[in-house]
């Protein structure tokens, strides 16, 4: 009868590793379920003009000329306090983002900006090889751990640089361990007229993107869950 008992208690001891191991990846597997299922919806009833803090994420080239157009006709007490994120190499598309601040700031008559300003590293550069670009994918992955978990932005808003996508993987992971419910809103690049950039392919694919947004009516034919806004330059 002991030799039964003692039996029986060392096979639930070796099977209680995997079992809470099953629990664990079901309980995971569940939680990101949901957050898909929620992804889009609205979060609930808020308090009326309650402040959302932002990160904006920029980008070389007419990146950030565009997001800059969109910042202009964005509620600025509505998204604060902000904060701009743009690569390590990239030191024009912060220096017009806190031109931008100052001249809000100019506008309204209040001293000092509610924005701050960073500086990502990139998980590859132009003319990389790949082999080297592992270890780059994987330093930028903890450098934009390391941000967002400093920031917990409650929205984000990105318009296709790659810089966007270790932000909002990250945030996509917050939502499913519960750290922090960020809204994600993706608008494509107006230069994409017949097919989406490959950050705006990967958001929309993986649906990471609370809001996805386009500037052609084509674009929105081929891929239906995204939004036609029209052209916003």
């Amino acid at each position: 009868m002991e030799k039964n008992s003692s039996c029986c208690f060392s096979n639930l001891s070796a099977n209680l590793p995997i079992t809470c191991l099953i629990t664990f990846i079901t309980i995971i597997l569940v939680r990101v379920l949901y957050v898909f299922y929620r992804t889009g919806k609205p979060l609930g009833k808020r308090a009326p003009q309650q402040p959302l803090s932002t990160l904006i994420v920029l980008g070389s080239g007419g990146h950030t000329a565009e997001m800059i157009n969109l910042l202009l006709v964005l509620q600025k007490d509505r998204f604060t306090p902000r904060f701009y994120i743009a690569a390590a190499t990239d030191n024009m598309s912060l220096q017009k983002a806190r031109v931008l601040e100052n001249s809000l700031a100019d506008s309204s008559g209040v001293k000092g900006i509610s924005a701050e300003f960073m500086q990502i590293y990139r998980s590859r550069e132009v003319g990389q090889s790949y082999v080297t670009s592992v270890w780059t994918t994987l330093v930028a992955l903890v450098h934009a751990l390391r941000l967002m978990i400093k920031i917990r932005p409650q929205v984000v808003l990105c318009n296709g640089p790659g810089t966007c996508i270790p932000l909002c993987v990250i945030a996509f992971f917050f939502k499913v361990i519960g750290i922090r419910w960020s809204s994600i809103f993706y608008v494509e690049s107006i230069a994409r007229v017949e097919r989406l950039s490959l950050s705006g392919l990967l958001l929309y694919k993986l649906r990471i993107a609370d809001q996805f947004f386009v500037q052609w009516p084509q674009l929105q034919r081929k891929y239906p869950r995204a939004q036609y806004v029209g052209c916003l330059m």
